[in-house]
């Protein structure tokens, strides 16, 4: 799967959200200035053929639904995180985010329990 555009994403994110939508309610999901409704419909068009978006039509009309989950997709954007800035090395990923005090307490204790887990 290759990675998704910034604008990709971006149109992902809010049909993750919305689960389906028409062009018009992906639109009044951005926030101002909203993307021109042709923009949005073009974007979804090249989702729609690299088979990350399906449809449903009734009449003249599409309903759009995401084919790519979003836990598929971040998995493979997680890895390719790991792997560009932190050498294959999950550890030193959470570490990062410990030292810059990305974590609380409770989210440290989180990820403690979770290792424990394993």
């Amino acid at each position: 799967m290759e990675k998704l555009t910034k604008k990709e994403e971006e149109l992902m994110q809010i049909l993750w959200q919305l689960k389906k939508a028409f062009v018009k309610d992906i639109v009044a999901k951005y926030p101002d200035p909203k993307p021109h409704y042709n923009t949005i419909s073009s974007l979804v068009r090249v989702l729609q053929e690299k088979e990350i978006v399906g449809f449903n039509v009734y009449g003249n009309t599409y309903e759009y639904f995401p084919l790519l989950k979003k836990e598929a997709y971040r998995k493979v954007y997680m890895k390719e995180i790991i792997s560009n800035y932190f050498d294959n090395s999950f550890s030193s990923a959470v570490a990062a985010f410990v030292q810059e005090e990305q974590l609380d307490k409770d989210e440290v204790e989180e990820l403690i329990n979770l290792i424990k887990s394993k």
